[in-house]
């Protein structure tokens, strides 16, 4: 709710000059107050005089259902008054509807007409929105290269998702788009640098093996991985872990880091976490040796499918008493029951 609020707050921003009237300005006060009702008598008086940003926000308000019963139907309807009068952020929202059915019977030509209409005025989301349609072909032929301008067009005007899209694009040389790691770096690296994990995950891995002409550097990798990992990207935490813990043998050992990054991504129930923290409580290099949390890591890592983890299961009760075992079990049950939340360390 609180994301749809700070969407809907820009949205006014962007047409208060628009509306040009104490009336609207008194609708978006009201509604970042949370007096829905004030909003809607104002806003409605404004829409039923022809004005396209009232009715934009009069959709939003049906469509989220702020202070009104949602409904689909009626937003679309004032959508629509938007957006045949030229409303950019109308004709996204009416795309968007026709993609997902919502209030409408899903029509993926009619989503691209109005996606169109947006994106011709410059609007970054239906931009990106037009790039997936024509990649995939779905309510217009399929021409990769214009998926590439609309995505292009998105990226530059800083639209994160499109940013780290055209990255993808370039690194696998997709479409009419030819390989082309520098293309790939840079967008990967504007991406990143608005915070977008998958992108600081794939350029950590460029940097970390070298590859398309880019000098391998073990420090830029792991600043990246650090960056994805703690916005909890699990390929990320698995890499440090290995990093730190020296099966990589590119930095200093150093278990306690490797300890806390796989710890972020064995409760998201990554085996190969899982089992590397076993590895690390039963040879105790460190930490404190403690065959408890060993069995406990490589019986969960185990039950998730990971390869050796039943072998290295066997080898740590070999050196437990009974008693340490059935811990070691109860305490892998409730972890695993309590969705990795109550795991015993």
């Amino acid at each position: 709710m609180k994301k749809m609020c700070l969407a809907f707050a820009a949205a006014f921003t962007l047409t208060l000059s628009a509306a040009n009237g104490a009336d609207f300005s008194n609708g978006v006060a009201a509604y970042i107050e949370g007096d829905y009702e004030t909003a809607l008598v104002e806003f409605g008086e404004l829409a039923e005089r022809g004005n396209a940003a009232a009715q934009y926000n009069l959709g939003v308000m049906y469509s989220s259902g702020d202070g009104v019963l949602q409904n689909y139907t009626e937003a679309e309807n004032w959508y629509l008054l938007a957006a045949q009068q030229g409303h950019a952020f109308a004709q996204n929202k009416l795309g968007l509807m026709y993609e997902d059915g919502s209030g409408v019977m899903q029509d993926y030509a009619e989503a691209v007409r109005w996606y169109s209409l947006a994106a011709e005025q410059g609007n970054a989301a239906a931009q990106c929105k037009l790039k997936s349609f024509y990649w995939e072909g779905e309510g217009v032929a399929r021409d990769i290269e214009v998926a590439v301008k609309w995505l292009t067009l998105a990226a530059e005007q800083g639209l994160e998702r499109a940013q780290f899209s055209l990255g993808l694009v370039y690194d696998g040389g997709r479409g009419t788009a030819a390989q082309d790691f520098a293309e790939v770096v840079g967008w990967y690296k504007v991406a990143a640098v608005h915070g977008d994990e998958r992108a600081q995950f794939n350029l950590a891995l460029i940097y970390d093996a070298g590859i398309g002409g880019v000098e391998q550097d073990y420090a830029e990798a792991i600043g990246w991985y650090k960056l994805a990992g703690e916005q909890g990207h699990v390929g990320a935490q698995v890499r440090l872990g290995k990093i730190f813990d020296g099966t990589r043998g590119v930095v200093e050992e150093d278990n306690k880091e490797a300890i806390r990054w796989y710890k972020m991504a064995a409760e998201q129930g990554n085996v190969d976490a899982q089992y590397g923290l076993g590895v690390i409580y039963f040879l105790g290099e460190g930490v404190l040796q403690n065959y408890v949390l060993a069995h406990m890591f490589t019986n969960l890592a185990a039950a998730n499918g990971h390869k050796d983890g039943s072998y290295a299961r066997a080898e740590i009760a070999e050196l437990m008493v009974d008693a340490d075992i059935a811990a070691a079990q109860r305490m892998a049950r409730e972890c695993m029951a309590s969705n990795y939340e109550n795991c015993g360390y």
